[in-house]
């Protein structure tokens, strides 16, 4: 059934793709070159609608429809609406955040609520409501809005995407009580599978905010169907790192935004693929690196939910080493931002010094 539930949202998306490009062409939902994009020409980027479709066909065939989501499936809904209404007119930053906390308010009202932390060496903490739910909501639109900034290069937000979600799919599966994570993860997992035979370099289509939008929102309330059900297995970092990429992506363009004195919102080029294609490596290469750089954070992510506290707490301050090192290597901040490695030329050159 699961595999039936798989292919029915990978064949559903692969037959409408199609006939969503000549729709973003009819409507206007293109995306056209600027000094920011590294595209050439114009692009339709109504991608996501092919995405939410293939998601409805899977969410059928696997017979979901009996279980009460309703407030899940309305935010759905308005994500997606709102992600349309942006590939055609551009709608304001604000105004699309606002209506992001408005869909995380429902999600709380509904009474799904990272409600639950487990401290290290002090077990499980009952959040009160004045804490859990200002969280829940920063999760949400957090999540939302990583996956949307990591969209920038043919198949990077939809690859990416697919590794949380298998991920997800993989941790859920070993456990009975995750047979509505496991499921849904795999549902839509097979839409952004089969929208990558469109969406990969070269690409004839951007998923554009209606599918970075809802994809966001729908692995952020994966993550909060596991805190919610299993705070043992869905620990509080382990959904972190899973979204390792987009997640350090956001990190540091945020440093980025504070340390250069610009508005936190302000588009730039200076993300992680932007980066990276600075620094001499093609297109395909760019995604590809950073596809790798998200199966690491994920391998992390199932091994910490395994192992002890302690081997926990080495392995999370080796994750922040590595991603800061990473950082530092290629310019994420600034290209003089170097903490580490300035520490470690300087380290050398005392050594140096000594041994003459």
């Amino acid at each position: 059934m699961i595999l039936l539930t798989f292919f029915a949202s990978l064949i559903t998306v692969v037959i409408v793709t199609p006939l969503v490009m000549k729709l973003a062409f009819k409507i206007g939902a293109v995306d056209k070159p600027n000094a920011r994009k590294v595209h050439a020409r114009i692009m339709p980027r109504l991608g996501g609608l092919g995405i939410f479709i293939g998601v409805a066909a899977g969410y059928f065939v696997s017979g979901l429809y009996e279980e009460r989501m309703s407030t899940i499936i309305a935010g759905a809904f308005i994500i997606v609406g709102l992600g349309v209404l942006d590939d055609m007119y551009e709608l304001s930053a604000k105004l699309k955040f606002l209506v992001q906390i408005g869909v995380a308010l429902l999600i709380v009202r509904s009474g799904l609520l990272i409600d639950l932390v487990n401290i290290p060496f002090f077990g499980d903490h009952q959040l009160t409501p004045y804490v859990a739910y200002p969280l829940t909501v920063l999760w949400i639109v957090g999540i939302t809005n990583a996956i949307n900034l990591i969209d920038g290069l043919d198949g990077l937000s939809g690859g990416i995407s697919s590794i949380a979600l298998a991920t997800i799919a993989v941790m859920a599966s070993q456990d009975n009580l995750h047979v509505l994570i496991f499921t849904l993860a795999i549902i839509v997992l097979g839409s952004t599978t089969g929208f990558l035979f469109f969406n990969f370099h070269p690409a004839k289509i951007f998923m554009g905010d209606t599918g970075a939008l809802f994809l966001g929102y729908c692995i952020s309330v994966l993550s909060l169907l596991g805190l919610y059900k299993s705070v043992t297995m869905f620990s509080f970092l382990v959904p972190i790192i899973i979204l390792g990429v987009p997640i350090f992506d956001t990190s540091f363009a945020i440093i980025r935004r504070l340390v250069n004195k610009k508005p936190i919102s302000a588009p730039d080029k200076s993300h992680l693929h932007h980066r990276l294609l600075a620094l001499g490596f093609s297109h395909r290469k760019t995604v590809l690196l950073i596809y790798g750089f998200g199966i690491f954070f994920s391998l992390c992510a199932l091994l910490f939910s395994k192992i002890t506290i302690w081997m926990s707490i080495i392995l999370l301050f080796l994750v922040i080493f590595i991603a800061e090192l990473v950082a530092e290597i290629i310019g994420l901040v600034h290209e003089r931002y170097r903490p580490i490695l300035s520490f470690y030329k300087r380290a050398r050159n005392r050594q140096r010094s000594r041994q003459y």
